[in-house]
């Protein structure tokens, strides 16, 4: 049997009312009054017009990372939104084997990408985009979205031993062969609880699952050390810990943006996930 923490780990996968620039403290966030994306969208714009350093040409590319129990089609939702932007938007498919290899299939996408990129990642894909954007020459900036964080030598698992338990952790359980999966009648109040049921049962029979060892790898080298960095925290998340995220974010001096949000945001909140990622992309380009 995996220890508990390693277990914990596996819950890691997708996320706005509070910001702050180069984020102040990991304080645990009160919980927001329910709220429709419509009206959440004016709290995003109004959170993330702050100019960020300059960088070179209009971004127009935005690569997205998915993290575990879920696929790339998890981003749908995004990508039809940043699509009626303009934008040029792939979503990375990880193959969830081992850090090594979901950065390479992330630095795949990103040499078909022709001009400056928005690396955005979710829960385990923030590990990955930590270590797939810190040699890409095209990434200009970062997007993490409920995502882990690591520092160079740290591994996803070192991350979480800063933050507790949280309810997910007893929903995930190893096979045979050493992936950790999500047990379906927890996939909704785990890891979606603002997902409409009828949705989340058939995200989870597409549930793809993680290696365990994945997240004892560690980071080599840390993107966010040197580009610009946005961090979404979902404050519903039973998954990550709000605490944790709101630790990250200090940690990497990200712009904060607070939601409440399970942890899959993507799903749940794709409209305000896509306005922050376009904002983002838009204070990039600001000479």
């Amino acid at each position: 049997m995996l220890p508990k923490r390693l277990l914990y780990a596996a819950a890691l996968c997708v996320p706005l009312i509070a910001v702050q620039a180069g984020a102040q403290t990991a304080s645990a966030p009160a919980a927001p009054a329910a709220a429709s994306n419509e009206s959440l969208v004016p709290a995003v714009v109004a959170a993330l017009t702050p100019g960020a350093a300059a960088m070179s040409g209009p971004v127009r590319n935005i690569v997205l990372v998915h993290g575990a129990f879920v696929d790339g089609s998890s981003w749908n939702g995004v990508i039809v939104e940043l699509q009626k932007k303009g934008y040029n938007v792939s979503a990375v498919q990880n193959p969830l084997t081992s850090l090594a290899d979901d950065a390479d299939a992330v630095r795949q996408v990103l040499s078909r990408q022709t001009g400056p990129t928005l690396l955005v990642g979710h829960s385990w894909g923030g590990t990955v985009i930590t270590e797939a954007g810190a040699d890409a020459p095209n990434v200009v900036g970062l997007v993490y979205i409920a995502a882990i964080a690591p520092d160079v030598g740290e591994s996803t698992s070192d991350v979480l031993k800063h933050g507790p338990t949280m309810p997910i952790n007893a929903s995930i359980a190893p096979d045979a062969d050493g992936y950790l999966w999500l047990d379906p009648a927890k996939y909704h109040d785990d890891f979606a609880a603002d997902v409409p049921e009828s949705q989340t049962r058939v995200l989870s029979a597409g549930e793809q699952p993680i290696a365990a060892k994945a997240f004892s790898d560690p980071v080599t080298k840390a993107a966010w050390k040197s580009k610009p960095s946005w961090y979404m925290v979902a404050t519903k998340d039973r998954a990550v810990s709000p605490d944790l995220e709101q630790w990250m974010a200090k940690r990497i001096g990200a712009t904060v943006i607070s939601i409440p949000s399970s942890h899959l945001a993507p799903v749940s909140h794709a409209v305000e996930v896509a306005v922050a990622i376009d904002l983002a992309a838009q204070n990039l380009n600001k000479p």
